[in-house]
């Protein structure tokens, strides 16, 4: 973060923000300075808890693996600081893509909806750092040609992806 933030409403939100750009960047390294060392726990959409900084850092080194390419777009972002705690809700409009196509062009790229909770406490160096995170698909109609199980399609699924091949979920 450039700059000390003003208020700890600033300052969580700068580290929430620096949160989505390590996993944009595919910086596992960057990803693990913003989660605590202890009792840290993470819900990726279609995937069960896990919990430890191990298991944590484990799932996001398994997406960034599978995921060519991640933009997040936030919106509708809401912070709440009580003391050392915050909490940032917000919906995840995520760009994702896979690998380059056979003949070098770009790989297909899928939107999804999720709405997440992050929720941050500050440490004894004063930084805000994530605690636990919880991601759930927001479900949109789409058209017939488009549909994907049951009708909808969220753009994202479980740790193996709906058909095997590994999915974007964060």
């Amino acid at each position: 973060m450039s700059g000390e933030a003003r208020t700890d409403v600033e300052a969580v939100e700068a580290a929430n923000t620096a949160l989505y750009e390590a996993v944009e960047r595919g910086d596992l390294d960057a990803l693990a300075e913003h989660w605590l060392h202890d009792d840290v726990s993470v819900v990726h959409p279609g995937w069960p808890v896990l919990t430890g900084r191990e298991e944590v850092l484990r799932s996001y080194a398994l997406i960034m693996a599978n995921t060519e390419y991640v933009q997040f777009f936030l919106t509708d972002v809401e912070i709440s600081v009580m003391g050392d705690t915050a909490v940032v809700t917000c919906t995840e409009n995520i760009l994702s893509g896979g690998p380059a196509e056979a003949d070098g062009s770009a790989g297909p790229l899928i939107g999804g909806l999720v709405v997440a909770t992050n929720v941050f406490r500050r440490t004894e160096d004063g930084r805000w750092r994530i605690w636990a995170h919880h991601g759930s698909p927001v479900l949109v109609e789409e058209d017939d040609e488009d549909e994907g199980v049951d009708g909808f399609d969220s753009g994202v699924d479980g740790p193996d992806g709906i058909d095997g091949e590994g999915g974007t979920i964060l």
